[in-house]
């Protein structure tokens, strides 16, 4: 068990919905949750004074509380309820943390991922705010708190609120922020700047799959299929191979290109893999644009 706070972000993965997509309830917690194995990782360990946002004196535990202990670990037992999708469970661990602890960041802010996840939009709006409130500049609320308004359909407060993490130059996690930045770009739409966003975040982190599928799904967008094709085939030659969306995607793109046999050749391997999902039965109809 650490001795300081662990900084939670939404991680990419919680950001791989289907350009276009409205959002709703559920499909608010089929993304929240498709990264929640991961929703811990990269987090900071550290305190912090809360009133500026900044790393206090480095502590250890004997400098901890009783009640600051106590509420570490309902934090981190609320985390993995969390990522087991027991949000009733996780949110009681929450509260207990916060009796502990009123002023612990990461407990607002893991409980306004989990309102989200429970669709209580009223109340995962004011964890986010009580969490800024407390650390105004917090980047890692900024993003949950970002994504939490593309989720909502606030677009305009969700890029301020992006583009406010991004500002900080302490925050260390840019790559994840562009990221989510640039799905949600897509979403509305805006795809020349949702291409700027994605590139940035590809150059910064370009083993991440999700960045190069999302990359080469707006170049598939905009018609650049020769330039989608580079980046789709770099992300299959990665270990794993893709998913059956990017599979799908590239036999489009090579669709797309004129080339057939490149096309079966991804679709073989889509049949392969993936024999059940949508994305293949697609493929059997040869359904190239639905």
């Amino acid at each position: 068990m650490s001795d300081g706070p662990r900084r939670c972000v939404v991680p990419a993965a919680a950001a791989r919905r289907s350009v276009g997509e409205r959002a709703s309830p559920a499909r608010w917690r089929a993304a929240v949750l498709a990264g929640m194995a991961a929703v811990l990782v990269g987090c900071a360990s550290g305190p912090r004074d809360v009133a500026s946002g900044t790393a206090a004196d480095l502590k250890t535990r004997s400098d901890q509380t009783e009640g600051e202990r106590r509420a570490r670990v309902r934090l981190e037992l609320a985390g993995a309820y969390f990522a087991q999708g027991k949000h009733a469970i996780a949110l009681d661990e929450v509260k207990l943390a916060l009796q502990s602890q009123p002023d612990l960041v990461d407990a607002h802010n893991l409980r306004g991922l989990i309102y989200g996840a429970m669709a209580e939009t009223g109340l995962a709006e004011a964890s986010f705010r009580r969490a800024l409130q407390l650390a105004p500049q917090d980047g890692a609320v900024m993003h949950n708190y970002a994504w939490f308004l593309c989720q909502s359909a606030r677009h305009d407060q969700a890029q301020a609120m992006f583009e406010r993490a991004l500002a900080d130059p302490r925050y260390t996690d840019r790559a994840r922020t562009l990221l989510a930045q640039g799905v949600c770009l897509v979403r509305w739409q805006r795809l020349p700047e949702a291409q700027r966003v994605l590139s940035r975040a590809y150059e910064l982190d370009p083993a991440n799959p999700f960045a190069g599928f999302h990359l080469a799904e707006v170049l598939f967008l905009r018609g650049e299929h020769e330039r989608a094709g580079f980046y789709l085939r770099r992300l299959h030659a990665q270990p794993g191979g893709g998913s059956a969306t990017s599979l799908w995607l590239a036999a489009r793109n090579a669709q797309r290109l004129g080339n057939p046999l490149e096309a079966r050749m991804w679709g073989q391997r889509l049949r392969d893999r993936f024999p059940q999902a949508p994305e293949t039965l697609l493929f059997e109809k040869g359904q190239f644009d639905g």
